[in-house]
């Protein structure tokens, strides 16, 4: 019941480091008794994640590889980012199944489907004696260059079974400095600096030596795409704004502006149109300005230049247009891919499928690193979910030699978006079966509902209502740290 996008991903951008000879790539085995196969899982988001939650672990042998030691709940990331939650209530460990599963904090780079072998870079830190670092790639997002770069030294591990969940990057659509200017939504890292900026903006406009045009110009918060994401995290800014910051920063919370921008006619545009009017009538009354047709022509330090308004400088940039293809997925050549997303293909199986037009039974592709050929879903977490479920079930049934022929069939359960003031928006009316439509008070009781109730572990269970209702009585924390 959410539209957050997906965040995890396990291939990276180029430019790639020198070649490591044959000799130098290790080829790792597992130990575990030889009647188990071997199952690989790459990525930890919302489809590898649930796999690895799933899948039966007595009778598997499963390895997850992933940049990233942690699921990212998405959808409240933009609570996390002014400080509505804390970090913490966004992430799930993936060591938790250690040691009855093999991870390794490492990027897929490439895989021999005839071969049955990955190679992989580790995402950690280089040791000592180890080989030049591993150069991420240009354009990653925030949370793809935060991580440490990988050592010199690659490895390789063997698959019976291969699970393709890599997810995707954050869209520039090669906007120059875009990648070096702008923040990303896309993990709890993204979170953190986001969250350390606000602040930040206005420690520095409450300086003296500010004159009124540049403490306006550094509480221009400015964000650029008008989807889910985009849309809550401005409501998430605009609540702190005429919470905490009218109270602690009463002169500063009078500049404080926020834009939304987008190149669409309405913000929403996968919302049912009423629900997206309403969603721009109540921004546009809270103060929001809702910049549409706009289209961004470059970004520079604390400015950004737009073909419909010229020079706009800002203290806070936040980008989320949408989806790039993973350079995982762009490397690989002997699969059908779609042309627009250049997303794997899969069978209503969620197999992938070769260009031969054959089906791989032993590799399967889910979330947004992949399509089902002749259908279209959204890329969402709720599809990448109930694809992980579905193939999570799928294993269980073949590492017992049952038959599962069933095809993959997704569950419409709707979409929400919150747009402040304890008000959303819920979208049921594109559902096979009950279809409705909510705004305001309902539907932001839904909102939280609905993510409370997905929230994965006990303690995430106990710390997200825990945390709402502590923020509700004694406010946001606006500790920088």
């Amino acid at each position: 019941m959410f539209k957050a996008r997906l965040s995890v991903v396990c291939g990276r951008v180029q430019p790639r480091p020198a070649k490591l000879s044959v000799a130098a790539a290790r080829t790792f085995t597992s130990s575990a008794p030889r009647s188990k196969q071997r199952l690989v899982i790459l990525g930890s988001g919302w489809g590898g994640y649930e796999i690895l939650r799933a899948i039966d672990k007595k009778r598997w042998n499963v390895t997850m590889v992933s940049p990233t030691n942690a699921f990212n709940f998405t959808p409240l990331l933009a609570s996390c980012a002014v400080g509505t939650l804390e970090f913490r209530c966004a992430v799930e460990p993936v060591r938790r199944f250690s040691p009855q599963v093999a991870c390794y904090q490492a990027w897929c780079d490439a895989i021999d489907f005839k071969q049955k072998t990955l190679k992989c870079m580790p995402a950690t830190a280089p040791l000592e004696f180890e080989g030049s670092a591993s150069v991420p790639l240009a354009g990653a997002t925030t949370a793809e260059t935060s991580h440490p770069p990988g050592t010199g030294n690659a490895f390789k591990l063997r698959y019976d079974k291969l699970v393709i969940a890599v997810g995707a990057y954050s869209q520039t659509f090669n906007v120059p400095g875009v990648k070096e200017h702008a923040h990303f939504l896309k993990d709890v890292r993204d979170a953190r600096a986001i969250r350390t900026r606000i602040i930040d903006c206005f420690e520095q406009a409450n300086q003296p030596t500010l004159s009124d045009v540049q403490r306006r110009n550094l509480l221009n918060f400015c964000i650029v795409g008008g989807g889910p994401t985009g849309v809550e995290f401005s409501a998430e800014l605009h609540d702190l704004l005429h919470a905490e910051i009218e109270r602690y920063y009463p002169s500063l919370a009078r500049m404080a502006k926020i834009t939304l921008y987008d190149v669409a006619p309405n913000i929403l545009g996968n919302f049912d149109k009423s629900l997206g009017v309403y969603a721009e009538n109540k921004f546009r009354r809270d103060g929001i300005s809702i910049k549409t047709r706009h289209h961004v022509e470059r970004v520079e330090k604390d400015r950004m230049f737009v073909k419909e308004q010229g020079e706009v400088p800002f203290g806070l940039l936040v980008w989320s247009t949408g989806l790039a293809p993973n350079p995982l997925i762009q490397s690989i050549d002997s699969l059908e891919k779609q042309d627009k997303t250049q997303s794997l293909f899969t069978n209503q199986n969620l197999n992938v499928i070769t260009k031969e037009g054959h089906a791989d039974p032993d590799v399967w592709a889910i979330g947004d690193a992949a399509n089902i050929k002749g259908q279209l879903h959204p890329a969402t977490a709720q599809v990448a979910n109930q694809k992980g479920k579905y193939l999570a079930q799928k294993l269980n049934k073949i590492v017992k030699d049952q038959e599962h022929t069933k095809p993959f069939e997704f569950q419409n359960q709707g979409s929400l978006a919150y747009l402040g003031d304890w008000k959303a928006i819920y979208d049921r009316s594109s559902a096979d079966t009950v279809k409705t439509k909510e705004t305001g008070r309902v539907a932001w009781l839904l909102w939280r509902s609905a993510y409370f109730t997905m929230t994965l572990s006990i303690r995430n269970k106990i710390l997200v209502p825990t945390y709402w209702f502590l923020n509700w009585i004694f406010g946001r924390d606006l500790t920088r740290f």
